[in-house]
Formats: structure tokens, C-alpha cells, sequence
């Protein structure tokens, strides 16, 4: 067991985050131990396709009653590969990851059809790829200053205003994102 198990916990990217593709983004841990994390951008939505698209080019069926579920780029890692963050008043018979209370995650193609057909969680968002570190590259890049983090709510992961889910996140560490300094001090 590390000595932080940080699923459950939001990653924040400090100001100054060397790689764009990581640039304020706010991360949702889905799984950390000594072997390394995985998590999910969920603040960096796909504007060129929408759910029902991607439901379409998988040939799943839909109604016009089929909730328009924000669809991201959760990460660099297996991009063309479908995690679903959902409420935990769902479970896939396949296989759902528990992350928290309130948070589980799934990466099967049932979650989708239930959803297409309204038998998915309440709330819900799919990420395509993921974010993913080796056995304590992110306990070292948080030493680094890479990252802060701080636990969840609901509305950040969840919500649609994905454009102040990084200040927000820095809010609940009661930060302020216009005074928050890209260097870190030694003493």
C-alpha cells in the first residue's frame, strides 16, 4: 500500500505543467497503489463528437431519449478505448471498478447500451484514454510540484462547466488561481 492511496482524489495541474496535453487539467484517480495510477481528464471535453456519435460508429442502438453524456479526452493512454464515471447506482455485470462512495467506473460495452437506452447510472461522463503512471512517478511528480490534490464533489466531476473545473478544484483547497505560484519553495 503506498504511503497516500490517492484514488478517489482529484489531481490538479499546477500552473506551469510542461506537457499541453496535461495543461489545467483536472484529473479523477481511478485507481493508485505502489504499481503505479490511472485516472481520467474530466475537464477537457471532445468537441468533435458527441455520444450519440459514438454510439453510431459502434453501431449501438439509441432512442431520442438518450441523454447526451459529455464525452472526453481522459489521457494519452489507450485513446480509442471508452471509461465511463458514473454514479454508484450502477453496476456492470461485467466488471465495475468502486473507486469511492460515490464513484465507480466502468470500461465495458454494457454501461454504454444501458445508457443508450436509459437504463445507465444517473449521472454519468465517458472519457476516451486515460492518464496513467508508473510504480512512484506520480508520488514523485506531485514532489515536483506537478500536481496538487484535494478530494472530489460531485459537481466537478460531473458538471458540464468544464471550462472553471480547474479554478474550482483550486477553490476547494481554498486557492486562489490568479495568486497560485508556478515555483515551488524550499526552505
Amino acid at each position: 500500500m503506498p504511503v497516500t492511496d490517492l484514488a478517489g482524489k482529484l489531481l490538479i495541474a499546477m500552473p506551469d505543467m510542461a506537457d499541453p496535453r496535461f495543461a489545467r487539467s483536472v484529473i479523477y484517480l481511478c485507481a493508485h497503489s505502489d504499481d503505479g495510477g490511472m485516472g481520467l481528464i474530466i475537464n477537457k471535453p471532445q468537441s468533435q463528437i458527441s455520444f450519440t456519435d459514438l454510439l453510431d460508429q459502434m453501431d449501438l442502438p439509441h432512442t431520442a431519449e438518450t441523454p447526451d453524456i459529455s464525452v472526453h479526452f481522459g489521457g494519452p493512454v489507450e485513446s480509442g478505448r471508452g471509461f465511463v464515471l458514473h454514479s454508484t447506482d450502477y453496476q456492470s455485470g461485467l466488471g465495475t471498478l468502486q473507486v469511492d462512495d460515490a464513484v465507480g467506473m466502468t470500461a465495458t460495452m454494457d454501461v454504454l447500451e444501458d445508457i443508450a437506452m436509459g437504463r445507465g447510472p444517473a449521472r454519468a461522463m465517458l472519457a476516451l484514454g486515460y492518464a496513467g503512471w508508473g510504480a512512484g512517478q506520480l508520488e514523485n511528480e506531485i514532489r515536483q510540484n506537478g500536481w496538487l490534490t484535494c478530494d472530489p464533489r460531485e459537481d466537478i466531476i460531473f458538471g458540464h462547466d468544464n471550462d472553471h473545473k480547474w479554478s474550482s478544484a483550486l477553490k476547494l483547497l481554498g486557492i486562489d488561481p490568479l495568486l497560485l505560484s508556478a515555483t515551488a519553495g524550499h526552505a
